[in-house]
């Protein structure tokens, strides 16, 4: 059937591709059905418009609807499980990477204080001035242990050794070092029963320093897995497993402080 228009208004544009920026009109009404539209009959007066098919008659009122989807673009890409997967294995790694840092700083923080017997260990800490350029002195002389109670000293270059000596009596291993001009003794006095118990605090005092940085480590890699979360690359679940397991390489890291501090201590107090 053709379509037939009331001569009140002459509506040209209801089979008109609708452009992406104008307003596009619509119909707003029950009853419409579009796949019959060729069979209807319409008229239109100031912003309504009356729909006739057959003996039913419809009214709506013509509104317009602006084509707001112009101005909303964007991408949008999830995350594949594999990227997912690599990035925890990264905050993993790192977090046991660091882990083991915090322990050999740890260790080398107390292989620095003397116990009863000499250990060229006791020097890891000692920088010399060295041609106006600090360095560690066991990079510029070898280090042993002739007996038990002394450490000797011999520098790659003779011409360091005042300043070698001179780092040693600025440091706090409390001895004096002997320069005979070729090589440095320093002989270890036995440890009083009051410096024993100074430097057992110092001990654990650097332990507690270590597990604070392990929690520290703990602390971050939550903070990652939850950001990880936000983004909807991992469920709650996820995250309550993964902080299990984090917990676990916590625990397991503090009980390693747990056991080199008690070796140091031991060390300290054994006359």
């Amino acid at each position: 059937m053709a379509m037939s228009f009331s001569p009140s208004t002459h509506l040209r544009s209801i089979y008109q591709q609708p452009k992406l920026n104008p307003p596009i009109p619509r119909l707003c009404s029950r009853g419409y059905d579009s796949s019959r539209a060729s069979a209807f009959s319409w008229s239109s007066a100031a912003n309504y418009v009356r729909l006739q098919d057959g003996a039913r008659k419809f009214t709506a009122k013509l509104i317009v609807m602006k084509n707001l989807s112009a101005n909303r673009t964007g991408v949008f890409r999830c995350a594949t499980i594999e990227e997912i997967e690599a990035e925890k294995s990264m905050i993993e790694k790192d977090v046991k990477e660091r882990m083991e840092k915090t322990i050999e700083t740890v260790r080398t923080n107390f292989n620095s204080i003397r116990t009863g017997r000499a250990n060229p260990a006791m020097l890891d800490r000692v920088e010399v001035d060295y041609y106006g350029t600090p360095v560690s002195l066991k990079s510029i002389a070898q280090i042993s242990t002739p007996d038990s109670s002394s450490l000797l000293i011999q520098p790659y270059d003779k011409s360091s050794l005042k300043a070698i000596e001179k780092a040693i009596v600025n440091s706090d291993l409390g001895s004096t070092p002997n320069n005979d001009g070729e090589v440095i003794r320093l002989t270890l006095t036995q440890l009083t029963s009051e410096r024993r118990k100074e430097l057992s605090k110092v001990v654990a005092k650097q332990a507690e320093e270590g597990k604070v940085a392990i929690r520290n480590i703990r602390r971050d890699a939550i903070k990652a897995y939850d950001k990880l979360e936000k983004e909807k690359k991992l469920s709650e679940d996820n995250v309550k497993d993964l902080s299990g397991d984090l917990q676990k390489v916590t625990d397991e890291y503090m009980k390693k402080i747990d056991s080199i501090y008690k070796q140091k201590e031991k060390e300290l107090m054994t006359v």
